[in-house]
């Protein structure tokens, strides 16, 4: 099993530091969250607290996904970063490839997109995107992604993207994994047939045992199950040692974690606090993996 340190909700001012410690400590990456702006009145429930309500407010810090991963990957020389998850559905695809290959590049290629569509119809209008049809948008965003980082001259003529020949240079020298993330029949479906692997949000042990066993069925039926696929877990219900192995015998690869909550810090905690926190969590767990 790899461990990845979930950086959310953290002052931009700490990434920098928490990524060099994470690297010292042994974990495989960062996570790194995506949140375009906090929407005073939102016009749909948050779909992964009980109540529907969000977990941050205005004043809560957000960085720009893939420029942190930029900014962690200069001090850096192993760790990787992926998104958990990048909201594909507000954003142009054309656009957000350059900024993909420029990210993958500038890191040596230690790079991989999470992927949601998106839950706030508010992110999708007042970006430009419509909120309707987003599922079959999303799914042809993927396409194009795929299609302008493998290189060379492309172009595409689809029902939401259309675009003549062009090329972006450099392309990655290694296609970026795309991890899907969701908890819907859609969103698995989706995993199952184009991802490279899939990504939990917040789930109890018996959640993901049931959500990873219908993965295995899909990717089946899609001929998949021979190819290499991640399962990035957020379990909220198995912890220590003994918890992360059960986690890994249903299924988890990489589990996502946040040691200063396990201590009872903040996601506001210093950073002095944080990395202390990380190499406890190194020491007891990480170690015996």
């Amino acid at each position: 099993m790899k461990f990845t340190l979930s950086v959310a909700m953290s002052p931009l001012d700490q990434l920098t530091g928490l990524a060099r410690t994470a690297e010292e400590c042994g974990f495989a990456a960062i996570a790194l969250p995506d949140s375009l702006f906090y929407s005073e009145q939102v016009s749909a429930a948050y779909p992964y607290t009980p109540d529907g309500s969000r977990m941050w407010n205005a004043e809560t810090p957000w960085a720009d996904p893939l420029i942190a991963a930029a900014a962690m990957g200069a001090v850096t020389s192993r760790l990787r970063f992926y998104t958990s998850v990048l909201k594909l559905g507000p954003r142009n695809p054309v656009l957000l490839a350059r900024q993909l290959a420029s990210v993958a590049t500038l890191t040596g290629d230690r790079f991989g997109l999470g992927i949601g569509l998106g839950w706030a119809p508010e992110e999708f209008e007042w970006c430009g995107a419509p909120y309707a049809k987003r599922g079959a948008r999303v799914d042809e965003a993927i396409e194009v992604l795929r299609l302008i980082l493998g290189g060379g001259m492309v172009e595409h003529h689809g029902e939401f993207f259309d675009f003549d020949r062009l090329q972006m240079s450099p392309a990655p020298a290694r296609p970026v994994p795309i991890y899907i993330g969701g908890h819907t029949e859609a969103a698995l479906r989706r995993a199952a047939r184009v991802g490279d692997g899939w990504a939990s949000a917040m789930m109890t042990l018996d959640e993901l045992r049931t959500t990873i066993d219908r993965l295995a069925e899909l990717r089946a039926s899609y001929d998949r199950s021979e190819v290499p696929f991640e399962i990035q877990a957020v379990c909220v219900d198995r912890f220590g040692v003994s918890g992360y192995r059960e986690q890994a015998k249903v299924g988890v690869t990489d589990a996502i974690v946040v040691p200063w909550l396990f201590d009872g810090h903040g996601f506001d905690a210093d950073l002095r606090t944080k990395q202390d926190s990380i190499r406890k969590f190194a020491d007891e767990v990480i170690g015996e993996f």
